[in-house]
């Protein structure tokens, strides 16, 4: 059982070791710090900035397992410990063993403490930050509510008494545990400890503020939440409603799209991977509430070979056949890969090509289809990325990817990126190049 207990507590100690390089200090964080203050500014978090927030988050939950676990296990082992009989073991090694496995543990808990101070420290007196690290994200594995329950972790006056605790221990025996700098179990953890002492009275002067601070956050998040909660399904029963409806009079009854099986075969025959498709039902009853002639937009996603070509991958398949995807595309089922012949039953498009080399488009499209599974947003809230509308969706792809960029702009009091819009701003840019179109001269189609 000793030997079992050294083994264990020196595989922790590698554990704890190994973690702590990987937590950012703050002088590391300067390009998130000032990727939150302008996302505060402005209201949203821009698309890069959103994904090198979302990295830095997902990289400390990451690190923040692996040292509770370290921690769990040599709470286990210091019960192991206090079960042993000091007859079968010298006092004096099992002591030692003690003040070991303290040191990996208390560590821990330091850098536990610290880690997450950054992260609330990082979205302290911004909502906006504090909003986007609350959102579930798929990709990185992130549940929902993630920083208010690391906020209400390092907030706990249970965990921060227990600290305390073995913060007093840490003090009592610090001549102790300084003996221990050329322990090659715990020796580097020491110089940690030694080199956290600043943080660790930080720690005791701060709690009753933060503590405070929280509880202002979890009251002002429970009313956002509720109210954001209600208002989504409401909204998505009242969107699904209106996909569904059409509007009376604009074509006699029965008449099929005019994006005929002939016009897709015959755009197919011009398109390449990437190209941005902005489509139209004539008679949809949404087109009475978006701005402009164009309110959809989908992403060609290219057939197999253009695929191939390029060295993109579609992961996220579920053993569907993939040889049928051509589009990305968000609608109310969903962001999905759809056949052409889905994507396409409209009555006219207009198709955009970005000016990207391959490795480009490829990074951008892989980026596109890393949203792939994630629901509908209804609320068309492109401050936020767990749910996507349809524009939002070509937003996020190519926003920052080479020279392209993408305004947002404030329509209804929110935040976004209407189909008429992404066509004006792509156009004007220079960054793009107009391919084709049809059904905006009668049943026509142009090739440019």
């Amino acid at each position: 059982m000793f030997e079992a207990s050294q083994l264990t507590i020196e595989q922790s100690a590698r554990t704890v070791r190994s973690t702590a390089l990987t937590i950012p200090s703050p002088a590391d964080m300067e390009r998130e710090l000032v990727d939150a203050r302008l996302a505060e500014s402005r209201g949203y978090f821009l698309p890069d900035e959103d994904e090198r927030i979302r990295e830095l988050f997902a990289h400390y939950l990451s690190s923040r397992y692996l040292l509770l676990e370290a921690l769990d296990t040599i709470q286990l082992i210091t019960e192991t410990l206090n079960q042993e009989p000091e007859q079968v073991i010298q006092q004096e090694a099992l002591w030692q063993l003690r003040l070991q496995a303290f040191v990996v543990g208390f560590s821990s808990a330091a850098i536990l403490m610290r880690s997450a101070t950054f992260i609330v420290d990082l979205a302290h007196e911004k909502p906006v930050v504090a909003k986007k690290l609350d959102e579930a994200e798929c990709r990185y594995g992130i549940q929902a509510k993630s920083y208010t329950q690391v906020y209400k972790n390092l907030s706990s006056s249970r965990r921060m008494w227990r600290f305390h605790e073995a913060m007093m221990f840490y003090e009592i025996h610090s001549a102790e545990i300084h003996a221990l700098r050329e322990d090659p179990i715990v020796g580097e953890l020491v110089i940690l400890l030694e080199q956290e002492s600043e943080f660790l009275q930080y720690r005791k002067r701060d709690y009753i503020k933060r503590k405070w601070n929280y509880r202002l956050h979890s009251f002002k998040r429970r009313h956002i939440s509720g109210y954001r909660k209600v208002m989504f399904h409401f909204l998505k029963l009242s969107g699904s409603a209106i996909a569904e409806m059409r509007q009376p009079f604009v074509k006699p009854l029965g008449v099929g799209k005019r994006v005929t099986a002939e016009i897709q075969q015959t755009i197919q025959q011009h398109l390449q991977a990437g190209d941005i498709f902005i489509t139209r039902h004539d008679d949809a009853m949404s087109n009475l509430f978006l701005p402009g002639f164009w309110p959809h937009a989908a992403l060609y996603i290219g057939n197999q070979d253009q695929r191939d070509e390029l060295g993109l991958s579609l992961s996220k398949t579920d053993g569907r056949n993939i040889a049928n995807y051509r589009f990305l595309e968000a609608k109310k089922d969903g962001v999905l890969f759809r056949p052409i012949d889905d994507t396409l039953h409209v009555d006219a498009f207009r198709v955009l090509r970005p000016n990207l080399p391959p490795e480009l488009m490829c990074n951008a499209l892989q980026q596109a289809i890393s949203h792939e599974g994630k629901l509908y947003d209804f609320m068309f809230d492109f401050e936020q990325s767990n749910r996507l509308a349809c524009t939002a969706l070509i937003y996020r792809a190519f926003h920052g990817v080479g020279p392209i960029s993408f305004s947002l702009i404030q329509h209804a009091g929110r935040s976004c990126l209407s189909a008429e819009e992404l066509i004006k701003q792509a156009i004007a840019s220079g960054h793009f190049t107009e391919v084709a179109d049809y059904g905006v001269e009668e049943n026509t189609m142009r090739i440019f």
